[in-house]
This record gives structure tokens, sequence and C-alpha cells, in this order.
């Protein structure tokens, strides 16, 4: 019971500092991409068309470098994202944002653990889910697709 206890303790401990590690390179391109944020709102109070037009050049480029990283940090860690055993009562059916779901699409059996897989935190009643391939963001009060990453598993 002992060496149980101390076990669990000891993961409790180490694991959340191995997941944040992992992906300094995308916490330092979310800086980025909130910095470039705020350029943006300060060009837009305070400057002229062509500082705007900068400021969103850079947002741009910042959002595309972050995505550049996070399909490296998938592709190499393919094994966590793989498919495995997954099964559905319910046929493939491919969704876009706006629609709503029956709640059988996205009962908390279907939940995915956003840090897990490095997506964007989900906030008050909006969850993810999978479906298939696909992972889905959904607020569970209404049953609408708030965003949709599709092929998202391999």
């Amino acid at each position: 019971m002992r060496k149980t206890l101390l076990t669990a303790l000891l993961v409790a401990t180490v694991m959340p500092a191995m997941a944040s590690a992992q992906t300094p390179e995308l916490r330092r391109d979310r800086q980025d991409i909130r910095e470039q944020q705020r350029d943006l709102r300060d060009a837009q109070r305070y400057g002229d068309r062509r500082d705007v037009r900068d400021a969103r050049e850079d947002l741009r480029d910042a959002r595309r470098e972050h995505r550049e990283d996070w399909r490296d940090y998938r592709a190499k860690n393919r094994s966590a994202y793989s498919r495995g055993n997954w099964r559905a009562p319910f046929a493939y059916q491919r969704f876009h944002e706006g629609v709503v779901l029956r709640p059988t699409y996205y009962s908390s059996r279907y939940y995915i653990d956003a840090g897990r897989y490095r997506l964007p935190a989900a906030s008050g009643p909006n969850r993810w889910v999978r479906h298939y391939d696909d992972a889905l963001l959904v607020n569970v009060r209404t049953g609408r697709v708030i965003r949709v990453i599709n092929g998202f598993y391999w």
C-alpha cells in the first residue's frame, strides 16, 4: 500500500512537469501571437493604414509559425494521435461549424483531453469531442459545433 501511494505521488508530481517541458516552442509561439494581437490593437487605435497592414501581416505570420510548429509536434508524436480502437454507435458524418448535434454525438464518453493533444482549452460549457477521426469543439448545453478539426487522428 505504501509503495503504491508513493508511486502515485511521484507520478502526480512528475507528469505535469513532463507535459509542460515538451512544447516550449509552442508556448513561445502563443506568446508571440498575443504580442502581435496587442500590436495590432495599438496600430488600429493610434497608427495609420500602413501600421495596421504591417501589424496584420505580423499576426498572420505568427499564427502560421504556430501552426507549423504544432504540425511538427504532431508528426514527431504520431503515436499520441493514432486512431486506436474507437467505435461509435452511429455512422460517420462530416460536420461543420454552426451545426447542432444530437446529445448522443457529444456525450461524456467522447470527450477529449485538450491538454493531452495540445488543443486550445475549452472554456465554459464547451468540450472537445471525438467524432471518428475528427475533433469537434461543442457547446454541450446547446449542442452547437463551434470548431472542427477534420482528420485530427491519423
